[in-house]
């Protein structure tokens, strides 16, 4: 049955380098995307060429299929191009894919194809990818009709079951698009583009080219999420801080919330007013009971909050959030700690995070949402049923953070001023130590002078030659020792 598609899709089998990406575009073309094909106007096609070409990078791994119901001798989906992505080449190579498609018949019959969203959903997993991480693109006008059949809302429920309950589907967003076309025997006024991430690389691949801005260089509409939805629902942005001096936060271009420190700074809390926006779109959050706790170190603590729960809660809109977030002041290093040296004229980081959990939540379709689906898709059941599964009830939001504690010159100035004095103290003490003295002595009524070094010990002689005593040489001076018995032997004139 998807004979065509698995030739394709054997080049996408082999090991590939660990940066490689697998893309699976996937182009309805049964009756019910004939206005999309017959409306000169209509820029259907050129979409999913742009959408390839801004999507994909030198060395990607795709396929690009069209698709519509399976029948003997029809299969579906059919693989129209399968390459490893070259440098300016996508754009031509989807362009011409594309050129001669046009709406499928049935086997044998003048009747347009029907359509199966999720038959060509799961080929595109299990063939294409063959099971491995990757992106499924699919282009539809969101009608779900397997052999004409009418019970839409239970075909789009049944494939909306498939992107939540199925296991290799680790992320997906939908985006509604107004493209108005009309044909000889219907008119459309939406287009619905689905993109599927396949395990987690698949779906850190989706968030780096949405974090990239790739995506809207193509589609200008926010995406719709419908996967996951136990996760990142909501966002914390902090606007302001009290009763904490010498601490303020602030948010780095890459989401990681900072809290810089000064060294003397003691205050064991602060109160943090935050921002707390839904990030989930489509959905409001119709109701949720919140928790926080930071996590900074080895040290975990509950976050105070003002108010622990939201209500009504609009995709994009936030609402303030007051909290009393303890500060690990004791973990952070004195400024004479060896880690306040080595961080002198930089910062003392402690990573960290603060963890949000929503429980009890109950979403619902925002009203702005729903009108748009039933104006792109009129008669169509599906805003009744895109909505997140009944086992959905809670989610979690981690915000990365950073304390950084900033510790001036000072004490890198101090410690290096005493080092380089220990340094003059210790030479000056070993230049006194190696130096040669002078020794005065009196022998035998004679004066007598003799050089010697700190830590040395030499003979005294008589004019006979006779050992009369030894002189002992220190840092500290000389003495004599061993003096034999009736010797006329002293220090001094």
């Amino acid at each position: 049955m998807l004979t065509q598609l698995a030739a394709g899709a054997a080049l996408l089998c082999p090991c590939l380098p660990a940066q490689a990406v697998s893309h699976v575009f996937l182009v309805q073309n049964s009756g019910w995307m004939e206005p999309f094909y017959a409306d000169p106007a209509s820029q259907f096609k050129p979409l999913v060429t742009e959408l390839a070409a801004a999507v994909t990078q030198p060395g990607d791994r795709m396929v690009l299929a069209a698709f519509n119901q399976s029948l003997p001798g029809a299969p579906s989906p059919k693989a129209l191009m399968s390459a490893r992505v070259a440098e300016g080449a996508v754009r031509a190579q989807v362009r011409d894919a594309l050129a001669g498609l046009q709406p499928a018949r049935k086997p044998g019959s003048s009747a347009l194809a029907d359509t199966d969203l999720g038959e060509a959903v799961q080929a595109a997993i299990g063939t294409a990818l063959g099971g491995k991480p990757g992106l499924v693109w699919l282009v539809t006008n969101n009608r779900n009709s397997p052999h004409n059949d009418q019970a839409t809302a239970r075909r789009n429920r049944e494939f909306y079951q498939l992107i939540h309950q199925g296991g290799g589907i680790a992320a997906a967003l939908a985006y509604p698009l107004k493209m108005p076309v009309e044909g000889t025997h219907f008119r459309a006024d939406g287009l619905m583009l689905y993109v599927f991430a396949v395990g987690e690389q698949g779906a850190r691949e989706l968030d780096a080219l949405l974090a990239a801005g790739r995506i809207a260089h193509v589609i200008t509409e926010p995406p719709a999420r419908l996967k996951p939805l136990d996760r990142a629902t909501v966002r914390l942005v902090p606007r302001k801080v009290e009763n904490a001096p010498g601490v303020s936060f602030s948010m780095a271009p890459d989401g990681m919330l900072r809290a810089d420190v000064a060294p003397d700074a003691n205050a064991p809390a602060a109160k943090i007013g935050w921002n707390l926006e839904n990030t989930m779109y489509p959905y409001t959050i119709a109701s949720a009971t919140l928790a926080a706790r930071s996590v900074l170190g080895f040290d975990t603590r509950d976050i105070r909050l003002d108010d622990a729960s939201i209500r009504n809660l609009a995709p994009g809109h936030s609402e303030p959030l007051a909290s009393v977030m303890q500060l690990p002041v004791a973990q952070l290093p004195g400024k004479w700690s060896l880690d306040a040296i080595r961080s002198a004229g930089s910062a003392f980081v402690l990573p960290g995070r603060i963890e949000l959990q929503l429980s009890g939540q109950r979403l619902e379709l925002s009203q702005t949402f729903r009108r748009r689906m039933e104006a792109l898709f009129p008669g169509d059941p599906l805003p009744d049923i895109f909505v997140p599964p009944a086992d959905i009830r809670g989610s979690r939001a981690v915000l990365p953070i950073e304390v950084r504690v900033h510790y001036g010159m000072a004490p890198l100035a101090a410690l290096m001023g005493g080092a380089l004095a220990l340094t003059a103290a210790l030479g000056a003490a070993a230049y006194a130590y190696a130096r040669p003295r002078k020794a005065y002595l009196t022998v035998d009524g004679e004066p007598r002078t003799m050089m010697a070094r700190a830590g040395t010990t030499q003979p005294v002689y008589d004019k006979a030659g006779a050992q009369l005593a030894q002189l002992k040489t220190t840092i500290f001076g000389h003495q004599l020792t061993g003096l034999r018995e009736g010797a006329q032997v002293r220090l001094g004139r």
